[in-house]
């Protein structure tokens, strides 16, 4: 019986799942099946602030949105936990200028302390 193809959720323009996981301390989006992934990778820094430090989509799956659903998933992560954010991934940095010029929420979560992207 013949192997059936992998079918890669963004073709077929499915909702991107991002997954969350707290003991690896990252947040991903499988691609193309289990085999590629795009990642967000954060730490600890404190007991109540995160550094999210990095950013990474494979080349093929660049410029469709990706990044910023992982971005999204993690800035929920912080709100949700109660927590406060250190912006060391320079996608993030960009995004929050975006967010500043056409979301209230950038702005709020700036004057709340819960984006900082100040050194440590």
């Amino acid at each position: 019986m013949a192997q059936a193809a992998q079918i890669n959720v963004l073709d077929l323009n499915c909702p991107i799942k991002v997954e969350h996981d707290r003991k690896r301390r990252q947040f991903t989006v499988r691609l193309n099946g289990s085999h590629d992934r795009a990642v967000l990778l954060y730490e600890y820094v404190g007991k109540r602030t995160v550094d999210l430090q990095h950013t990474e989509v494979p080349d093929a799956y660049r410029g469709r949105g990706i990044a910023k659903h992982l971005a999204k998933a993690a800035m929920d992560f912080v709100v949700e936990e109660d927590l406060k954010a250190h912006l060391t991934c320079w996608y993030i940095q960009n995004m929050k200028r975006t967010w500043k010029t056409t979301r209230n929420t950038c702005s709020q979560f700036t004057r709340e302390g819960i984006l900082s992207a100040a050194p440590l």
